[in-house]
């Protein structure tokens, strides 16, 4: 059971069970003793970290019931442990040498991440990511899609394109748009929101579609386009300079990216003060800090790829 637990080779860290009660602490309960050994609070905060995403979701009770058994079997299955003296033998005090050198690593560079998450750090990686934005231009634009499933199939084509025809005579004879393709497109989310396609760069879709969308003036509709989703007729709604999401919608994005950098500053920097031998062959280099991409619009029909976000 202990086996299909832990994460690894962090089972290892679980054999250094408590052997002696600490002394009391209002703010660290008591929760559960094992042949007289504590289960603390923060133990069961440790147990649950360890877990990850085990166990599936449970109820507050049901959980706190799994982690006090998850401890309690630890703490049995390691005073075993102890009387067959496993704790004296070389693996597990490589193993503990390793998980403490782990254990210390991860906390420094919780403390580093801590430190270097501020308000303008954060907001310098958000202008330098979208100061560039204004200068790309956007189209919103409403489409009403007849599918093709079969680009080969001629005849479906013709059927196709002759429905959108029909569809445009009866736009430009001043029907609704947004009605139409409520009621006549293939694409389903545009059945929901009247064939809206929000606000996209001219890369976010296929070439066929975007190049005539751009090519639009606001309030003007397209003849029948050809893509490999089927035909369309469209409708520009809008055009503007591209707007930089709002710094609160991608604030959470933007504290990772800030804490990933300056665990690799902080981690570059050691390497670049230590010596370290290669025996095998020469050091590797070290890995690339990540970097921020600018977010795109969402996706719909036809986006030749769902864009990246921040």
């Amino acid at each position: 059971m202990l086996a299909g637990c832990g994460k690894g080779s962090d089972t290892a860290k679980k054999d250094s069970a408590p052997v002696a009660n600490r002394a009391p602490d209002a703010a660290d309960p008591t929760i559960a003793k094992v042949n007289g050994v504590e289960i603390r609070q923060s133990d069961l905060s440790i147990a649950e970290e360890d877990l990850g995403q085990n166990p599936p979701s449970l109820s507050p009770d049901s959980k706190r019931d799994y982690l006090i058994t998850y401890l309690a079997d630890i703490m049995l299955v390691a005073k075993a442990a102890e009387g067959k003296k496993i704790a004296e033998t070389p693996e597990f005090q490589n193993r503990l040498t390793h998980l403490r050198n782990k254990l210390l690593a991860e906390l420094m560079l919780q403390a580093e991440t801590k430190a270097a998450v501020t308000d303008a750090a954060m907001r310098k990686v958000y202008d330098d990511a979208t100061k560039g934005m204004a200068s790309e231009q956007e189209v919103r634009a409403r489409h009403i899609l007849i599918r093709v499933a079969d680009q080969t199939d001629e005849k479906a084509s013709k059927e196709a394109e002759g429905k959108i025809k029909a569809i445009i005579d009866r736009i430009n004879k001043g029907e609704d748009f947004a009605k139409l393709a409520s009621e006549l497109t293939e694409d389903p989310s545009g059945k929901q929101n009247g064939g809206d396609l929000d606000y996209f760069t001219k890369e976010q879709m296929v070439p066929e579609f975007s190049t005539i969308a751009f090519q639009l003036d606001k309030g003007q509709i397209s003849g029948p386009i050809k893509t490999q989703f089927g035909w369309h007729v469209l409708k520009v709604e809008d055009k503007r300079s591209r707007q930089p999401p709002e710094f609160e919608k991608v604030k959470d994005q933007v504290q990772t990216i800030v804490m990933r950098k300056a665990q690799a500053d902080f981690i570059t920097k050691l390497r670049e003060e230590a010596k370290i031998e290669r025996l095998d062959k020469p050091a590797a280099k070290p890995a690339e800090v990540p970097t921020m991409k600018a977010p795109e619009a969402p996706a719909e029909n036809p986006a030749e790829e769902p864009p990246e976000t921040m």
